[in-house]
């Protein structure tokens, strides 16, 4: 062999009685003898859990090598799935060799792993009982010792959180985590390690070699029906390198990513969304140090970054820290979070919530049952101070890493990666329903999009305290599709300041001061309008929304695939603003002139003679329909115009119908109010008259419903029944 690790060659001495032992390698084949060299050269560069299964390979070969089988238990101590096998083979291991400390740590810390806390305490004091106990050794022990009583208490005490693995459609044989969502829950970008990775198994000197490395792709997924689709590669950002998510921020046009592009250290990129793609990656300027800086989060205000280093001067290891955004966008004014956050022990995965305040990360020290725990802190804004670090406790917490913890504006969606026992693969995604206690503050969500007369417009949207004016932070709309997402805390008022180049600036006033919980709201900002008054969002009523993707380019909702679709089908006429035959799930405001969108035209033949253009093929019937029947009247029948259905209960702004007639709601035995406007007609040409208008106000699929004696119909049912009949027309 080439080369063997000095302190594992040093522990095998004490497993072997001789020589003779050690030379039996004489006799494996030459190709057992190179995959023992190359796991003894992982476990030498600390990989020990791309070490294990190559030492597992060669136990199957040899069970009776002991030597085989310490290594292997070893590295099995940093794979969650293995934990069960390294503390079956170490204890079988000890009344042999009894006398080597080591192996009474790695005994503590497999009886910890796998929750049989009073033999991890029983073999961690014979570990300490040893008279030549080192200072470092010392440290470690008592480090343990509180992991095991952490442990024990949490485990004894488990929170009502709920964790699910989130299946086949994200998680693989190989390994998926880092995961990092927007704030709507809409849209899922992670990190994955495996077979599928882009170069597959690569050397240090990036070449293929059947006994190198899968590299770290980027992957991502949208959410339909509550569900998160197939996942698919952002084939515009993977390489042959490591590339690996991060974060997004809230509205996911910012990818913030970490690389390490052999310079002996990783730093934290970013990549934009240009409406097509992410576009190539760009090195943080200001933020980054010539240590490690490995992971961030984006606060909604868009100003401050937190992010982990392993930069001097700080608490000890790996330490979070704050940076601000400087006037030339570079980061700067650097600062440790200090001791509410850092211990001596490392510090990792920064995430701020949606809310501005509640802030989660993960660490080795404070209350940890071993390994990384993720925890809660509070974000004071007054002095932005951090106070007490709280454990999130079992079952999100265990006794191995637990990391990479992210929560949707919701409060009530959370996900994490983790190895435990019973995934798909190695590291799996899992959702998390963490049922705080002490809920996360309520956030409203405006969702939306800015237009004009031809379409999609780039704005810069500053958020503004209504009461005093103050600036507090400003989002960019993504390109191409002019989507925003502006996350706001509720309880109070704000006004949304929308500027785009050679267009007339336009104000939303936001009133939250009624609300109390979280909630959604939908806006399409159109630039055409110079209507010198602001438009106002009132909202007065609070309500769970359904999980509803928001894509992030102008595309189809059904397309799996927002970053490399390049139509634009979704104007703001589509399903997504209000899906009126389905039933609304976002509250809707229309802010200015209806906005252009796809249409379908109606054939030269059947035009009706006016400037109107149906935008469904609905309208385009009624059309038909009103040029043939439309001043037939008849006892009983009557229409009504529909322009939106919601969940009953759900919050809907309209300012731009008040001027038309009266909003009514319609409450259905499925569950959906109907909002229809105008009253009651007498015939279809009046119906169709108030129905083209309130398409003009901005609700671009409103449509006109028909009853007969009190129950809905059809207009083919009213030509069966001969209620529409030609010859009957005045």
């Amino acid at each position: 062999m080439q080369r063997i690790n000095v302190i594992v060659f040093l522990l095998v001495l004490s497993f072997v009685t001789g020589s003779a032992q050690i030379t039996n390698v004489r006799k494996w084949r030459k190709s057992e003898v190179d995959s023992l060299d190359h796991a003894l050269t992982l476990y030498d560069d600390k990989l020990y859990e791309q070490a294990c299964p190559l030492f597992e390979g060669i136990l199957k070969n040899h069970p009776k090598e002991e030597f085989i089988k310490y290594s292997f238990a070893r590295c099995a101590l940093y794979r969650s799935d293995k934990h069960e096998e390294a503390y079956l083979i170490l204890t079988e291991l000890y009344p042999k060799y009894n006398d080597i400390n080591e192996l009474k740590f790695d005994i503590a810390l497999a009886a910890l792993f796998n929750l049989r806390f009073d033999e991890a305490e029983e073999y961690l004091a014979k570990f300490m009982a040893t008279k030549r106990i080192s200072l470092q050794d010392k440290r470690r022990a008592d480090a343990l010792k509180k992991n095991i009583e952490y442990a024990r208490y949490y485990t004894a005490n488990p929170t009502q959180a709920k964790i699910y693995n989130l299946g086949t459609a994200i998680n693989s044989p190989g390994d998926e985590y880092v995961p990092t969502i927007t704030a709507d829950d809409s849209l899922l970008v992670y990190t994955y390690n495996g077979e599928n990775s882009i170069g597959g198994r690569q050397n240090e000197y990036l070449q293929p070699d059947p006994k190198g490395f899968y590299m770290e792709d980027l992957y991502y997924s949208v959410k339909q029906n509550g569900e998160f689709q197939k996942a698919h590669a952002i084939d515009s950002l993977n390489t042959n390198l490591p590339d690996a998510a991060i974060s997004l921020s809230n509205d996911g046009r910012v990818l913030f990513m970490y690389q390490d592009l052999d310079d002996g250290h990783g730093d934290i990129y970013t990549s934009e969304f240009n409406g097509v793609n992410y576009t190539k990656p760009k090195k943080m300027k200001g933020l980054n140090s010539y240590s490690w800086d490995g992971h961030c989060s984006l606060s909604p205000d868009g100003r401050t970054l937190y992010f982990s280093s392993e930069r001097v001067g700080g608490f000890g290891g790996r330490d979070l820290y704050k940076a601000e955004m400087m006037p030339d966008s570079s980061w700067g004014n650097i600062s440790n979070l200090g001791d509410s956050i850092n211990t001596r022990f490392d510090e990792d995965a920064p995430f701020m919530h949606a809310d501005g305040q509640s802030f989660f990360f993960s660490s080795k020290g404070r209350t940890s049952m071993g390994g990384y725990d993720i925890f809660r802190n509070t974000l004071n804004p007054a002095d932005s101070t951090f106070g007490y670090s709280e454990n999130l406790g079992c079952p999100i917490n265990s006794t191995d890493d637990d990391i990479y913890f992210v929560l949707a504006a919701n409060g009530t969606t959370g996900y994490y990666s983790s190895g435990r026992k019973g995934g798909v693969g190695l590291k799996d995604i899992y959702k998390v329903e963490p049922k705080f206690t002490n809920p996360v503050k309520a956030v409203q969500l405006v969702k939306g999009t800015v237009r004009d007369s031809s379409g999609a417009v780039d704005a810069l949207i500053t958020i503004r305290n209504a009461g005093n004016g103050n600036e507090i932070g400003s989002v960019q709309t993504i390109h191409g599709s002019g989507n925003f997402l502006v996350s706001l805390p509720v309880g109070q008022k704000y006004s949304l300041e929308f500027n785009a180049k050679d267009k007339a600036k336009r104000d939303l006033l936001v009133d939250l001061s009624s609300v109390q919980s979280y909630n959604e709201s939908f806006v399409m900002m159109n630039l055409t309008s110079m209507a010198a008054s602001p438009v106002i969002l009132a909202v007065t009523k609070t309500q769970e929304v359904a999980e509803t993707p928001m894509p992030i380019a102008g595309t189809k909702t059904t397309e799996t695939l927002p970053l490399a679709v390049k139509e634009t089908t979704m104007a703001v006429n589509s399903s997504t603003a209000s899906s009126l035959n389905t039933g609304s799930v976002l509250p809707v405001v229309v802010a200015g002139a209806a906005a252009t969108g796809a249409v379908v035209k109606a054939s030269s033949e059947n035009t009706v003679k006016d400037a109107f253009v149906p935008n469904t093929k609905f309208q385009e019937k009624t059309m038909l329909y009103a040029e043939k029947y439309g001043d037939i009247s008849a006892p009983g029948l009557e229409f009504k115009v529909q322009f939106a259905a919601l969940k009953s209960g759900k919050n809907y702004a309209y300012p731009n119908l008040y001027k038309i007639g009266k909003i009514e709601r319609l409450n259905s035995s499925d569950g959906y109010t109907r909002l229809t406007i105008g009253g009651s007609f007498k015939t279809l040409k009046a119906a169709f008259s108030v129905n083209k208008k309130v398409v003009k106000a901005g609700e671009k699929e409103a449509f006109v419903i028909c009853f007969y004696k009190g129950k809905r119909t059809t207009f083919e049912e009213l030509e069966k029944q001969k209620i529409f009949v030609e010859s009957q027309k005045p």
